[in-house]
């Protein structure tokens, strides 16, 4: 009976952390209103899809209507406990906006791209080293089945 509760167990977890793994390939969907720069790149204003890239640290951020894309480099990053939104954080400089941050809601684990080489260099134009953090709500899309 022990050795079949320990494996039930062990079986339960196992799917949960499948389950997070899965989750954490779902796309999100974010209506950004501003012009805003992710790596090296300038996205106009709009509706965008970001999503994981499999088995890669990348994020795929394409607008919606398919007119531009990019792959951004990222990291993870942990939380102090499960987000309650989906999210993405951008940092401010002035009216300069760069994608820093990807969350999703349930999860303590997101994703942070590194500051590319524009983004220091607002900083350092602002004089501004701690940027203004903007948030805006997303969602995910659930796959069909």
């Amino acid at each position: 009976m022990k050795r079949l509760c320990r494996m039930t167990g062990m079986l339960a977890l196992a799917l949960l952390g499948a389950m997070q793994t899965v989750r954490a390939q779902e796309p999100v969907l974010v209506n950004v209103p501003f012009a805003f720069t992710a790596g090296q790149m300038t996205l106009p204003a709009g509706e965008y899809r970001v999503q994981s890239t499999h088995g890669s640290p990348a994020l795929l951020i394409q607008r919606t209507d398919r007119s531009v894309a990019t792959f951004v480099g990222s990291i993870a990053v942990a939380a102090n406990g499960r987000q309650t939104q989906t999210k993405l954080i951008f940092h401010r400089y002035g009216n300069r906006y760069f994608l820093a941050q990807v969350w999703r809601v349930g999860e303590s684990r997101g994703r942070e791209l590194q500051k590319s080489s524009q983004e220091k260099e607002a900083a350092l134009f602002a004089r501004n080293e701690i940027p203004d953090q903007v948030t805006i709500a997303a969602r995910l899309v659930v796959p069909q089945p």
